[in-house]
């Protein structure tokens, strides 16, 4: 696929890309033209959550798969983000590919995957992140490197050659979206904005300042 120049007018630069009548269509687009260009981690997203005091908390995660029902990234349970998802089931993401000078934001509600879509995933990951998913505390207090490579040295040898299964503080979270609004840069600070809210079984968009 030829990707358009950042100041050439197309389907999706345009105001155009405004006829898209629903936002998981123009996302897949979107994530194509990045997965074509950025590069690194075109599905890297900055996932934020709140504390019990209502301090925002933020990181980078991967997607990991997305449709209609939402956006799923996996991450251990016992993790900052894994107990403020449980304790606040409520989350937004950013996607943001400088190479293509947009941005995605979405905010909604969170839900725990499926244990079949959980071990599908953990299955399908290279041997050494399943066993460092056993090995990691994450988000704990760790004394030094070579503790956490002990975890690892200990989490081989216990495993051996078997099967590695999924931890049971180890699943998956699926942000299910409540607004989905797409950025694309502008010639002097006038980017366009179209955000898209559920309505009616379907999709509302609206065109936003920029």
């Amino acid at each position: 696929m030829t990707l358009p120049r950042k100041d050439a007018p197309s389907e999706l630069t345009s105001g155009d890309f405004t006829a898209y009548g629903d936002p998981f269509s123009l996302f897949g687009d979107w994530m194509r033209e990045a997965t074509a260009s950025e590069p690194n981690d075109p599905n890297a997203v900055a996932v934020a959550t709140a504390d019990e005091t209502g301090l925002p908390d933020v990181r980078m995660v991967l997607l990991k798969s997305w449709d209609e029902r939402g956006f799923v990234f996996y991450t251990n349970l016992e993790s900052r983000k894994g107990e403020q998802l449980a304790a606040n089931p409520k989350a937004a993401m950013c996607f943001h590919w400088k190479s293509l000078a947009r941005q995605i934001r979405i905010r909604g509600n969170v839900e725990a995957v499926s244990d079949e879509e959980a071990d599908a995933y953990y299955d399908s990951r290279p041997r050494m992140s399943r066993i460092g998913a056993w090995a990691s505390r994450q988000s704990r207090p760790l004394e030094s490197r070579f503790a956490l490579e002990k975890a690892v040295a200990t989490e081989t040898a216990r495993f051996g050659a078997g099967k590695v299964p999924r931890p049971p503080f180890w699943s998956g979270f699926r942000l299910v979206p409540v607004q989905i609004e797409f950025w694309n840069n502008g010639a002097f600070r006038l980017h366009d904005r179209i955000r898209f809210t559920p309505h009616d079984n379907g999709w509302q968009k609206q065109r936003l300042y920029p």
